[in-house]
């Protein structure tokens, strides 16, 4: 009888690290009461989130006044992006099922020709 052991990834580093928390992001919620007797004398509730601007938007946090909609990074921002099942980066959706990945040259099955487009319904 064989015991399992936990096993770690020794190969992640701190960029690893950096890149899944702001990929994902990361929510801290913390409510702080100060009581005497029950009765609450000081009461400090704390919110904080760190996550990418792309992130952000996607789970549509608030941004700071004075952020710039406006910029290339923003525009680029909103465009959904998927991971390439072959190097893992992100790519926009649309480049990578008709064109490609950029990084890898990964094709997905429509570009290889096997699979075809559904014929899309015209409506009225």
């Amino acid at each position: 009888m064989s015991i399992i052991e936990p096993t770690r990834d020794t190969g992640a580093t701190l960029v690893d690290l950096i890149d899944r928390i702001l990929d994902k992001g990361l929510v801290i919620n913390a409510d702080i009461t100060v009581s005497v007797a029950g009765v609450e004398l000081l009461g400090i509730k704390i919110r904080a989130a760190l996550a990418s601007f792309e992130t952000a938007a996607k789970y549509g946090l608030e941004f700071p006044s004075g952020t710039k909609y406006e910029t290339k990074a923003w525009t680029e921002a909103q465009v959904g992006k998927e991971e390439c099942p072959q190097c893992y980066k992100k790519v926009p959706s649309e480049q990578l099922l008709h064109v490609g990945c950029p990084w890898c040259g990964w094709q997905s099955a429509l570009i290889k020709g096997k699979i075809k487009m559904p014929a899309q319904v015209l409506t009225s």
